[in-house]
C-alpha cells in the first residue's frame, strides 16, 4: 500500500518510485491525492488513469486534489478499484 498526501510529482512517478525503493512490484492500494485538478493537469487524466490501470492496484482512494473530473473518470474506468471517501472515513486494511 502506498500513502501519499498530494502527489505533486505525479501518482505514477510516486508508485514507480515506491516499487523501486521496496522491490515490491504489486501495489495493493493507493491512498492519496492524484493532483489532477486544474487546466494544467486535466489533460493528463486519461494517460494517468491508463498507466494506473497498468500498475493494477486493487484499491484507489483518491484525495481532494485529485479533482472532480479525474475522480469521475477513475470511478467510470476502474469501478472495482475506486473507493469513494469523505470526511470521517476510516480505512481498515487487513
Amino acid at each position: 500500500m502506498v500513502l501519499s498526501s498530494c502527489s505533486h510529482a505525479g501518482v505514477i512517478n510516486v508508485l514507480k518510485h515506491a516499487q523501486r525503493l521496496t522491490g515490491i512490484e504489486h501495489v495493493y492500494a493507493f491512498v492519496g491525492g492524484l493532483h489532477l485538478t486544474g487546466g494544467l493537469f486535466e489533460p493528463i487524466i486519461p494517460r494517468t488513469i491508463s498507466e494506473l490501470a497498468a500498475i493494477g492496484p486493487e484499491i484507489v482512494v483518491p484525495g481532494h486534489c485529485t479533482g472532480w473530473k479525474a475522480t469521475h473518470e477513475l470511478a467510470r474506468q476502474l469501478p472495482q478499484t475506486y473507493l469513494q471517501t469523505s470526511v470521517g472515513t476510516r480505512l481498515h486494511f487487513a
